[in-house]
C-alpha cells in the first residue's frame, strides 16, 4: 500500500487594526489585486526570518507611515479561514495598536490612499478585514 500525501501551500502575514481613541480605524486603499481599489487594513506577507508582530510594524510604516516599535503591537487572534483570500491559501496573525487623534497618515508601498474612517461608517472591506475589526473590538 501507497500513501500519496499533497500539501497545501500556505502563506504567512500580518494585519494590522489601528484605531484612535476617539473612535477611527486606519484603512488602505489597495493599489493591486485581488481587491483592486477597495480598503483594507495595512499589512502584508512576513519575511524569511521576520516575526509576525515585526512584519506588521514594518507594514503599518511601508503602507501608511504609521511608525510603531514591534512590542507596541497587541496580538488579536490568527485568521486562517482556508478561503479568506481568492489567491490561495493564507494565514494572518492580526495586531492592534491605539494611537492618538490627528495622527498623520501618508499611503506609500502598494496602498494608493490611508485614510482614517468612523469605526460607526466604515465602507465595504476587502479579505475577512470586517471579521478582524470585529474580533479587535471584542478584544
Amino acid at each position: 500500500m501507497t500513501c500519496t500525501e499533497t500539501f497545501e501551500t500556505v502563506r504567512y502575514t500580518a494585519d494590522v487594526v489601528v484605531t484612535t481613541t476617539d473612535g477611527y480605524v486606519l484603512l488602505i486603499e489597495r493599489g493591486w489585486e485581488p481587491f483592486k481599489g477597495q480598503w483594507a487594513l495595512p499589512g502584508g506577507h512576513v519575511d524569511p526570518g521576520e516575526t509576525s508582530r515585526a512584519a506588521a510594524a514594518r507594514e503599518l510604516a511601508e503602507e501608511a507611515g504609521v511608525h510603531a516599535a514591534p512590542e507596541e503591537l497587541d496580538q488579536i487572534g490568527t485568521f486562517d479561514r482556508p478561503d479568506r483570500d481568492p489567491r490561495g491559501r493564507y494565514v494572518t496573525v492580526a495586531y492592534h495598536l491605539t494611537v492618538l487623534p490627528g495622527t498623520i497618515v501618508e499611503a506609500g508601498d502598494d496602498a494608493i490612499n490611508a485614510q482614517w474612517w468612523p469605526l460607526s461608517a466604515l465602507p465595504p472591506l476587502a479579505f475577512d478585514h470586517a471579521d478582524i475589526l470585529a474580533a479587535a473590538a471584542l478584544a
